[in-house]
């Protein structure tokens, strides 16, 4: 029960994030694109709010495909954290991170929520028993 209110909890942050993508936090996403990203920024910023739209709704909605839906989200936290790398490194002010500080605070959520989605849908428990339980 934990894991699936976690599961749908996390649908809920990326559906609400990719909302924010798309209408009243476009220019502060803006901040994440990193300068060597070979597209342009905004279309950037609108494509991975559409992904986070669907990567939200799958998670809510598709329960019998939870294990990959839940592998594809993590890799998708996975791609996208060059943008908080990025936002760091060229001190960009977003989110209300208006600091070396709060920037460098931020980085260690990203693990978390990689590890949540590969936890609540039961992707680490597969990946644990495919290669024993010596996993972490």
């Amino acid at each position: 029960m934990t894991k699936t209110i976690c599961r749908i909890l996390l649908g809920l942050f990326l559906l609400s994030a990719g909302i924010s993508h798309l209408t009243f936090l476009r220019t502060e996403f803006l901040a994440q694109v990193p300068p060597w990203v070979p597209m342009d920024p905004d279309l950037v910023v609108v494509l991975s709010g559409i992904v986070e739209i669907l990567l939200g709704l799958a998670l809510i909605i598709l329960v019998k495909q939870r294990i990959k839906v839940g592998w594809i989200v993590a890799a998708f936290f996975v791609l996208v954290f060059p943008g908080n790398i990025a936002q760091l490194a060229e001190h960009r002010d977003a989110f209300g991170l208006n600091s070396d500080l709060a920037r460098w605070l931020r980085l260690p959520f990203q693990p978390v929520l990689i590890f949540v989605a590969l936890w609540s849908t039961g992707a680490w428990q597969q990946l644990r028993k495919i290669h024993g339980t010596n996993i972490v």
